[in-house]
C-alpha cells in the first residue's frame, strides 16, 4: 500500500506519516521546498518537492507515484489568517485542491483521496445550535471557511461525477506541535515560554477569551481519519472532533499554571477578528460509530504544545 500525502511537513500531515508507517504502507510526502512546516528535521519518509498549484506537475507526480491512497492536507490552513490572505487562500484552498483532485482523476483514479474539510464551514451558528451534526446547513463567515466550503463541494462533484472514492472529514480544530504561532493555542503557549525563560515581560496579549472551541489532539484527529478511510463512506461528510468544548479562556490558564508564570492580560486589537463564532462544537456520533474514541484529554495536549515552545524559544 503506498499513501501520497500533500503538506506531510505540516503538523496534520506529519502525523499522518508514523500513522501510516505504523500499518506497513509506504510513505511519500509532497511539500514545497520553501514550506514552513520544515521545522522538523527528521523526515521518516521520501519528500517530493511540489506545489498544489502546478497542476501539470502534479499530474505527472500521480502519474509516476500511482499511490494507493491521497491524504491532502497542503492548504492556508489558519481561519484567523485568512482575513488578511483572502487571495491566497481561495487559490490555495480551492483551486489548489481542484488541481489534487484533477491529478488523481487522471493519474490514479483508483485512489482513495481525503480532504481536510473544517468546522469552519458551519459559520454562522449560535450556542443553541451545538452540538453541530453534519447534515446542518453551512453558514461560512470567514474567508477560510468559505475556502473549505468550496473543497467539500469540489471533493463530492468529483465523488459523484468520476466515481472516485473522496472522504470529507470535517476537521475541527487540531492541536499539536510543531506549529506556528498563528492560533490562539500556539500563540498563547510560545508567549509563556517566553515569559517562563525570562526572555519577556509578564504580559499576556489575546483576543476573545469568552469563546469555546472543540479542540481535538492531532493524534487523536488522525486516527479518526486513518478509521474514516478504513470504515467510512466516500461521499458522506463526518466530524472530526471530541463532542466537547473548552474556553479560550481555560486554556489560556491551564497555560499559565502548566508554566508556572503569572502575567497581565491584555486585549489586544489586532487579535480580534471580524466575526468569531461564541460556540463551535460537534456531534461526534459518526465518528465514534466507526469505533473511534479519544486518547489525549486537553490538559496533556497543551502540555505537549508548552513543552515544545520551550524548547523552541531556547
Amino acid at each position: 500500500m503506498k499513501v501520497l500525502i500533500t503538506g506531510s511537513t505540516g503538523m496534520i500531515g506529519g502525523a499522518f506519516v508514523p500513522a501510516c508507517r505504523e500499518r506497513g504502507w509506504d510513505v511519500v510526502g509532497l511539500s514545497r521546498s520553501t514550506s514552513a512546516g520544515r521545522l522538523r528535521l527528521n523526515y521518516d519518509h521520501r519528500i517530493v518537492s511540489s506545489d498544489i498549484m502546478d497542476a501539470e506537475a502534479l499530474v505527472r507526480i500521480f502519474q509516476r507515484e500511482a499511490p494507493d491512497v491521497v491524504i491532502h492536507m497542503a492548504a492556508q490552513a489558519f481561519n484567523g489568517s485568512s482575513w488578511d490572505l483572502e487571495s491566497y487562500t481561495h487559490q490555495a484552498n480551492v483551486l489548489g485542491t481542484r488541481n489534487v483532485l484533477n491529478a488523481v482523476r487522471h493519474g490514479c483514479p483508483q485512489s482513495k483521496v481525503l480532504l481536510a474539510c473544517s468546522s469552519a464551514e458551519y459559520g454562522d451558528v449560535q450556542p443553541e445550535d451545538c452540538p453541530l451534526i453534519e447534515a446542518r446547513p453551512l453558514r461560512p463567515i470567514t474567508p477560510y471557511g468559505v475556502s473549505k466550503v468550496a473543497t467539500e463541494c469540489l471533493g463530492y462533484q468529483y465523488f459523484k461525477n468520476y466515481g472516485m472514492a473522496v472522504y470529507l472529514p470535517r476537521l475541527f480544530i487540531h492541536v499539536g506541535t510543531g506549529h506556528p504561532p498563528a492560533t490562539a493555542i500556539q500563540n498563547f503557549a510560545r508567549q509563556v515560554a517566553l515569559i517562563a525563560k525570562g526572555r519577556s515581560e509578564p504580559v499576556m496579549r489575546v483576543g476573545r477569551l469568552d469563546t469555546a472551541r472543540d479542540f481535538i489532539d492531532v493524534r487523536d484527529g488522525v486516527a479518526g481519519m486513518m478509521r474514516l478511510l478504513e470504515q467510512g463512506r466516500p461521499g458522506d461528510p463526518i466530524n472530526i472532533c471530541t463532542g466537547e468544548a473548552v474556553t479560550i479562556r481555560l486554556v489560556l490558564e491551564t497555560l499559565l499554571e502548566l508554566g508556572g508564570v503569572r502575567a497581565d492580560i491584555i486585549e489586544e486589537s489586532s487579535l480580534l477578528r471580524p466575526s468569531d463564532e461564541p460556540l463551535l462544537l460537534g456531534d461526534n456520533r459518526k465518528l465514534c460509530a466507526l469505533g473511534w474514541t479519544r486518547r489525549y484529554p486537553i490538559r496533556e495536549t497543551l502540555a505537549g504544545v508548552l513543552n515544545d515552545w520551550m524548547k523552541r524559544v531556547d
